[in-house]
């Protein structure tokens, strides 16, 4: 099936380590959760693997072949593909012009497979298909970027905060899509603040904080174990930094969206 492997992986911004010696394992057709705070270096280590940093240490294996250092377009065309967080769109092109921008590097009969099975998981899309970006909603852009990945058809996606500034309904229109993912056997790994959404999702899980990892196990194992959670977002022999707001965070619903915001 496959597997997407982490090794050792250091990430450095602004010259300080923000990413320090993690090592994930992202099995095909399953989802990994990676839960943390902010500023647990998680949107960091997306983007190492995507290409868009270089990683200062460690590995990026899909099924042996290395990828760090490569550039996004080729680590995308080996099978990986990146959805970072906040949700970065072509404001002034539709929804059809967002998708095909991503398929540039493709063939045609790829191409246009890969849009048919993105808008396929998107029904939604297909009624707003020629809506320029900024008009739509937080959800709609949510999907069109998770379009942008699924067009190449990739064997693993990065996503970075899924349910980020979403309303509950609006993520849980979300949550059939990573399953279809699953079932196509896709490897998702699922970086997430929201653990209820991501342990309900997850086969394994990881805590990252402070830019390592904290624990590593099954999503079962958190999920019927929450102490086991809160004391994992803990800094660990720091209970000056330790902030017990963190876990009980993570634990709550996103936010719903203010009276009168569009889904």
């Amino acid at each position: 099936m496959g597997t997407l492997t982490l090794g050792g992986l250091t990430v450095e911004r602004g010259g300080r380590p923000v990413v320090r010696d993690v090592t994930i394992t992202v099995p095909a057709g399953q989802v990994t959760a990676v839960l943390g705070p902010n500023g647990a270096g998680k949107s960091s280590m997306v983007l190492a693997v995507g290409g868009v940093l270089r990683p200062r240490l460690g590995s990026v294996s899909l099924d042996g072949t290395e990828l760090a250092g490569r550039r996004p377009e080729k680590i995308r065309a080996a099978g990986v593909a990146i959805v970072p967080e906040g949700r970065r769109l072509l404001p002034d092109l539709t929804v059809d012009d967002n998708i095909r921008v991503a398929t540039y590097a493709m063939s045609k009969q790829a191409a246009t497979e890969g849009r048919a099975r993105a808008l396929e998981l998107f029904p939604a899309l297909q009624p707003r298909i020629n809506v320029l970006a900024r008009s739509l909603s937080g959800g709609e852009q949510q999907m069109v970027v998770l379009a942008q990945a699924l067009v190449s058809q990739p064997k693993f996606i990065l996503i970075d905060e899924l349910s980020l500034g979403l309303a509950p309904v609006v993520v849980t229109r979300l949550v059939p899509v990573i399953r279809a993912m699953v079932e196509d056997g896709i490897g998702v790994l699922l970086i997430e603040q929201f653990a209820t959404l991501a342990l309900s999702l997850a086969t394994s899980a990881y805590v990252m904080e402070g830019g390592v990892i904290r624990y590593s196990g099954t999503a079962g194992e958190l999920r019927d174990n929450p102490d086991l959670l809160r004391s994992a977002y803990l800094l660990r022999g720091s209970t000056a930094d330790a902030s017990p707001a963190q876990p009980s965070a993570v634990a709550q619903q996103p936010a719903a969206a203010p009276p009168g915001t569009p889904p």
